[in-house]
């Protein structure tokens, strides 16, 4: 069994708790997750089951949806209601017509920098660490792009927010952000992922609903296959000989196909369609003799050689 499980994450948990619950339930498989959730947060976590495993990387691309609520007047030194409030301030004078105001202000190619309490990792140690620790550390912005930002509704000082993100955006630094664009500082009260790529929130199972379709032997319908979790990456089909020689990982000649796809990662089928590996392709100045000579590299070998 192999592919990946949509799972809805409790609050509470954390996305290694998942996992380790559903190692147990699935009983010796090789169980991963992309796309950490903390644990406040709510909703789509993609678990990778047997060689999905093997994939991560090749997920992590994949675009989010989120149902963030940002509270104003309040700032938090982890930017999200698990904090300590830094400070407060009065939001009386804030209307829905400012905050649509500035909302454009963080659409499109935005620069960030990474909140001390996460995960990412200056010289080898974890911001977090050094948060706890109480020091701060420098660190350099990143860019990232949010596709979409609505306000959907305004309750007080709580303002509903629909997020559309590419890898690597902190809703809560965005938060945090806005409340800082309005004079009032903000933090991020509540977030909900509602889709990862192909996965919506909708078809989520629960850590329960996926352990008793395991028992009842269902749960491989529910698992994304590797093919289409991978849509994304360019596929190229390949006869029965240089499929026989990718199932060992060699590498093959690709032909005029490489010269559309130079240094890209790819998708590598036999002639029935079937996944075999991921490759990338060789590169060189178009017309040259290593152009004509060059072959797919094999990335990762996704079926038993046999």
């Amino acid at each position: 069994m192999e592919g990946i499980l949509n799972v809805n994450k409790p609050a509470g948990w954390t996305s290694h708790d998942v996992v380790a619950k559903l190692r147990g339930i699935l009983r010796g498989c090789k169980v991963g997750h992309a796309g950490t959730l903390d644990p406040a947060a709510t909703g789509v976590l993609p678990i990778l089951v047997g060689r999905a495993t093997r994939v991560a990387e090749y997920l992590m691309d994949w675009d989010k949806d989120y149902a963030a609520v940002l509270r104003l007047g309040d700032e938090t030194d982890t930017q999200d209601a698990t904090g300590t409030i830094l400070a407060s301030r009065p939001v009386e004078g804030i209307t829905e017509e400012k905050i649509r105001a500035v909302l454009p202000r963080f659409l499109g190619r935005i620069s960030q920098t990474p909140p001390m309490y996460s995960a990412v990792k200056i010289q080898g140690v974890p911001l977090y660490k050094a948060a706890r620790a109480g020091r701060t550390v420098a660190r350099q912005p990143r860019e990232v792009i949010v596709h979409a930002l609505e306000m959907r509704d305004v309750s007080g000082r709580d303002v509903s927010l629909f997020v559309r993100c590419s890898k690597g955006t902190y809703v809560r630094t965005l938060c945090a952000d806005i409340g800082a664009a309005l004079g009032v500082g903000g933090h991020l009260l509540a977030l909900e992922r509602r889709r990862v790529g192909p996965l919506s929130l909708e078809q989520a199972l629960t850590i329960e609903e996926a352990g008793s379709k395991f028992l009842a032997g269902r749960l491989a319908d529910d698992l994304l296959s590797l093919d289409a979790a991978l849509a994304h990456l360019p596929a190229v089909t390949l006869d029965e000989a240089a499929a026989g020689r990718v199932r060992h990982g060699t590498p093959v000649p690709i032909g005029p196909v490489r010269m559309e796809l130079p240094g890209q990662p790819v998708r590598l089928k036999d002639p029935s369609g079937r996944l075999l590996a991921l490759g990338r392709v060789g590169e060189g100045p178009a017309g040259s003799a290593e152009a004509a000579e060059a072959k797919v590299k094999i990335l990762k070998v996704l079926v038993d050689p046999a």
